[in-house]
């Protein structure tokens, strides 16, 4: 597999060997993505939780009173599609009108009793919004109220820096970024063999389950994740034939966004 820059894309795909070819970009809304993964400042916000310990809610089993089953950010059944459980809703401060979506942020609770000694961190991918509730004050109910700074956790993501029993906790967090986005990985597909055509994309990294693509115009595909400094691994189906082609370690972990990295593998 080879990811190649975009400026290369259009003039020497032709001259590919018959091989899977993948031009990867990194892009956050109107700025290209740059260098590489930087962690901002930590900052003071709170943390609670919703669900319970089998996360059904994030496997769209059920609604909840805040969280519906496709979400906000519109990812559907967050441990389907490889999000697992480490997910948060975002008050709106945060969730910046659906541009927080896919964000990913450590969080470690900080200067309560419920706090687990030696303040763990849990990294947690941004997949719903934590609406207001103007119904309760912002310090007794309305925790998402703004202009308060909250989280919304999944049981099992909290459960990991504190006891559930608090209910709501302290918290501090930071957010990576690629100077750009890191969130938003934009995959372009050249070289596919067999019929040529691709009905549907799949990426994996180190740490991940199998991460469903949406397409994003011609033989591109996207994923909203955090998928930066992690081996790339990509899945490929077929439109024509409907096989599946898997490509592992396509991308290694210091990957960078509009090179050309090229796979062993292709459809016959």
């Amino acid at each position: 597999m080879r990811i190649q820059s975009a400026a290369m894309a259009s003039s020497s795909s032709s001259s590919l060997p018959w091989s899977l070819a993948l031009l990867v970009l990194l892009a956050m809304a109107m700025r290209r993505a740059q260098g590489g993964f930087v962690a901002t400042k930590w900052s003071l916000a709170h943390a609670t939780f919703y669900g319970d310990d089998s996360a059904s809610s994030t496997m769209g089993l059920y609604p909840l009173e805040q969280h519906d089953e496709r979400g906000a950010c519109g990812y559907g059944d967050l441990y389907g599609t490889g999000y697992g459980t480490n997910t948060a809703a975002l008050s709106s401060v945060l969730f910046s009108d659906g541009y927080g979506c896919g964000q990913c942020y450590d969080i470690r609770c900080s200067g309560a009793p419920a706090c687990y000694a030696g303040s763990p961190i849990v990294t947690v991918t941004a997949t719903n919004l934590c609406p207001p509730n103007w119904a309760q004050p912002s310090d007794n109910g309305g925790w998402c109220n703004p202009p308060r700074v909250h989280f919304d956790m999944a049981k099992p993501a909290f459960n990991q820096i504190a006891d559930w029993h608090a209910g709501i906790v302290p918290v501090m967090y930071r957010r990576f970024q690629l100077q750009g986005n890191a969130y938003w990985l934009l995959v372009f597909v050249t070289n596919v063999g067999g019929g040529g055509d691709i009905a549907g994309m799949w990426v994996k990294g180190a740490t991940t389950e199998w991460i469903s693509m949406s397409h994003n115009w011609g033989a591109s595909y996207q994923a909203f994740s955090c998928l930066g400094g992690q081996e790339l691994s990509f899945k490929v189906l077929s439109y024509t034939s409907q096989e599946t082609l898997v490509a592992y370690a396509a991308a290694p972990a210091n990957w960078v966004a509009g090179l050309t990295y090229e796979a062993t593998t292709n459809f016959n």
